[in-house]
């Protein structure tokens, strides 16, 4: 049986480590490298070739629909997609055979997985893989939009609060919550920083690190950083540093 050549794409570091363990577990698997972005996914799959894609839905720069978007189904290698829970998303790889791990994954999950596309892969060839990625991207564009919430319910004991997601002028992630900082005022959702992003309205809030995101209205300035990384200034004077990742996040902000 030949080696399995595997890219990892995700922008969560500890994500990326348990699925290298569960790949480096496998007999006949090479991890053919790791990517964080985007950008990066597209470089690395023009460069490397890889056989296999495991590849975040949510990252910085676009989302994994983006990657297949930008090669064109037909130059996509055989992908894994890794997922928070999301109906939509779900029914959508089910209908067109396109294979997920759901966060979080267990290590057998992913490994099964990693089967089926072998001997998918030596089964039906790349035109049926183009094909069903083809119509995943078009499920995913004639989706319903999501409307985006107004509020966010904070509990306090046996009180809910209902914060208006406009009084919100940054957000950080603290492991499985998240710290809203509205004003001189902090509240704590018990929600993860990905999960509370997709229910925001992008036109509002912007991701510009893998831990903050940042209400645009409230970004008075940008100061370029060393690195690729912008330092936002906001109304208040709060500085918040982007990641590096997160670059051309930034820049689309300066452009709008």
């Amino acid at each position: 049986m030949p080696r399995l050549r595997v890219l990892i794409a995700d922008d969560e570091p500890l994500i990326r480590l348990g699925i290298r363990r569960a790949l480096e577990a496998m007999a006949d698997i090479t991890v053919a490298g790791e990517c964080g972005a985007v950008a990066d996914v597209v470089a690395s799959i023009e460069r490397d070739a890889p056989d296999l894609v495991v590849l975040d839905v949510q990252m910085p720069g676009g989302t994994g629909l983006d990657v297949v978007r930008t090669l064109g189904p037909s130059r996509m290698p055989p992908v894994i997609f890794v997922t928070a829970f999301d109906a939509y998303a779900v029914q959508a790889f089910e209908v067109n055979a396109v294979d997920y791990v759901l966060k979080p994954f267990d290590p057998e999950r992913l490994q099964a997985a990693v089967e089926r596309a072998r001997a998918r892969v030596d089964g039906d060839g790349s035109q049926a893989l183009a094909a069903r990625l083809q119509a995943l991207l078009a499920a995913h564009d004639n989706a319903p939009p999501e409307r985006a919430v107004d509020r966010l319910v904070v509990r306090s004991g046996e009180r809910f609060d209902l914060v208006p997601v406009d009084s919100v002028d940054w957000i950080e992630s603290a492991d499985n919550y998240v710290h809203l900082h509205c004003g001189g005022a902090r509240h704590v959702i018990a929600e993860t920083l990905t999960s509370l992003e997709r229910r925001l309205d992008p036109r509002r809030f912007l991701r510009i690190h893998r831990s903050r995101m940042v209400n645009r209205s409230r970004v008075v300035a940008v100061h370029v950083l060393l690195g690729g990384a912008y330092e936002l200034e906001l109304r208040d004077g709060t500085r918040l540093t982007s990641g590096r990742n997160y670059r051309d996040t930034v820049q689309k902000l300066l452009r709008s």
